[in-house]
């Protein structure tokens, strides 16, 4: 697989498709490109006549970390996003999709530079800004769980907490993250927001917010304040596996019309 030198990390990256607009896949916190296939969470494989960028972001998957936790600021993984993008498609407008820590990065990256993006799907967004203090002690409470007894701790104690009934039929999986790095990578999840919301409300890119429900970590109210920050969304919340399953199809019917869109402009 190729890499791309971002600073101090090393981002292992994959494009598939050889024509079309590019579309860009981020993962969720703890995560990798190919867990969250594993978990359904593959919001792009519905798609065709794209070339897709799907890459782990820095200290996952099969890319390499810092012992820094400010370098997992969702904004410092914007800034990794936008230079990678620089590298595959050099002034191109792309499709963003990302769940979790994902649509944290790719709301910070349309802030940035708004005009990179083309559309936007957040998949169920995090907690942010009054909910954000509450899960920042979670994540600092397991970065000790796991400094203490070992990451096998960790995944007991996610293993036996209810989750969204929307992922009632996803496999176990494990962190795709070292365990050496991961107390600093939560940490820095802990220390950092979406956005303030007179940014997000300054967003225009066309965007489709994906959200489930009974998910603490993912509350459906991020998912509602977005929608209605960002003038041009549209909101839609899966109670059940059956409603993630219409997601990839949801994903590319929004990327394909705002593709077309381009193209005709």
């Amino acid at each position: 697989m190729p890499t791309f030198r971002a600073g101090d990390a090393s981002l292992d990256f994959e494009i598939s498709g050889d024509e079309g607009p590019l579309v860009v896949q981020l993962h969720g916190l703890t995560s990798s490109r190919e867990r969250d296939a594993r978990l359904g969470l593959d919001l792009v494989r519905a798609l065709r006549g794209h070339r897709v960028l799907r890459y782990d972001a820095r200290g996952h998957g099969r890319s390499t970390g810092t012992a820094v936790a400010g370098d997992y600021d969702w904004r410092r993984l914007a800034d990794d996003l936008l230079a990678l993008l620089d590298h595959v498609a050099p002034g191109e407008k792309v499709h963003g999709v990302g769940p979790s820590m994902g649509s944290g990065t790719l709301l910070h990256a349309a802030v940035v530079d708004p005009a990179r993006f083309a559309s936007l799907c957040l998949v169920v967004p995090p907690t942010a800004w009054a909910t954000r203090p509450a899960q920042a002690e979670s994540y600092r409470a397991d970065a000790a769980l796991i400094e203490a007894e070992g990451v096998g701790a960790f995944v007991h104690r996610a293993s036996t907490a209810p989750g969204p009934p929307a992922l009632a039929d996803a496999p176990e999986t494990e962190p795709s993250v070292p365990e050496a790095l991961l107390p600093t990578i939560l940490r820095g999840a802990a220390g950092t927001d979406l956005p303030a919301p007179a940014e997000v409300a300054r967003i225009t890119t066309p965007t489709l917010v994906l959200a489930w429900e009974d998910d603490p970590a993912h509350p459906v109210s991020t998912a509602t304040a977005l929608g209605e920050l960002l003038s041009r969304s549209r909101l839609v919340v899966a109670q059940t596996p059956y409603g993630l399953m219409a997601w990839p199809g949801l994903a590319a019917e929004h990327i394909s019309v705002y593709a077309a869109a381009a193209v005709d402009a």
